[in-house]
């Protein structure tokens, strides 16, 4: 973060809600692609950011360091993507019979995909989400994580490995069965 930025979060801490304003507007369209990226829809990415935001908000003073602002908001959003995640786990949507094969479905090999990444545990998930997804390094991944850099290259290894199984189950139990 450069010196202009992180003047700007002083002032935002300080009580000027415009600046405040402006830092968000600057991370918009970054933090609305990682949240749709985790939650997978608009409606849900919309609720995660509006949530960041209003804790972002409320505790802007309690960050301690400025320069860690993006880091900061990008963990808020992570955390706020995953609770939704979790409730939406709590909830078994069935698609009607006439939604299932819309010419607007993603391609089976896309859901089987899909079905895989969900299956991983939340860490490993976020991981796959941010480095495929977001296009972020390792580094950037373990900065917003506060992980070293060691332990996501590891998790993502293992969440390969892990989606590999994933999609070749299928395929062996039909040969064995």
């Amino acid at each position: 973060m450069d010196r202009e930025q992180e003047d700007l979060v002083r002032r935002a801490q300080a009580g000027d809600h415009e600046v405040f304003i402006q830092l968000l507007k600057n991370l918009e369209r970054r933090m609305y692609s990682v949240a749709k990226s985790i939650v997978r829809n608009d409606e849900d990415g919309a609720d995660a950011m509006q949530e960041t935001i209003l804790k972002a908000y409320k505790s802007l003073s309690a960050l301690k360091d400025a320069a860690f602002f993006n880091t900061w908001i990008f963990r808020i959003l992570i955390n706020e993507c995953n609770m939704i995640l979790r409730r939406r786990e709590r909830v078994i949507v069935v698609p009607e019979p006439s939604e299932r094969n819309h010419p607007s479905s993603p391609p089976e090999k896309d859901m089987d995909l899909h079905n895989a990444i969900s299956r991983l545990e939340e860490i490993s998930r976020t991981i796959v989400t941010l480095h495929y997804y977001q296009g972020l390094t390792l580094q950037e991944i373990a900065g917003l994580l506060e992980l070293s850099e060691g332990a996501v290259k590891t998790r993502l290894h293992r969440a390969r490995r892990t989606l590999h199984q994933y999609l070749t189950e299928p395929v062996e139990r039909k040969m064995n069965g």
